[in-house]
């Protein structure tokens, strides 16, 4: 795969509930040009998981590449930080807290 003069991204996936795909969501933080107020402002990308790898959490790296749908104009290269395991506590139906 070609990477030559692609854009790449860093951001958190929100959903992999799609088979092979994922949603990124990737903030960047820029200085209003009047104000000088910065402001953090963030986009949702679609991008291609062939392995089904990350999970929601994870921290990935997107890599532009050729449309493989309606929607999906980015590609997955690397977790770059692993969510951390949920444990979920299950509470007994009778008990009263």
């Amino acid at each position: 795969m070609r990477t030559d003069n692609r854009k790449s991204l860093t951001g958190v996936v929100t959903s992999n509930r799609m088979e092979k795909t994922i949603i990124v969501l990737v903030s960047r933080r820029y200085k209003h040009p009047k104000y000088g107020k910065y402001i953090v402002s963030s986009k949702k990308y679609t991008a291609h998981d062939e392995t089904n790898d990350a999970r929601i959490g994870d921290e990935v790296e997107i890599s532009e590449t050729r449309p493989l749908s309606k929607s999906k104009r980015w590609r997955l290269l690397q977790v770059v930080n692993r969510a951390p395991q949920k444990v979920e506590v299950k509470k007994k139906s009778g008990a009263k807290s």
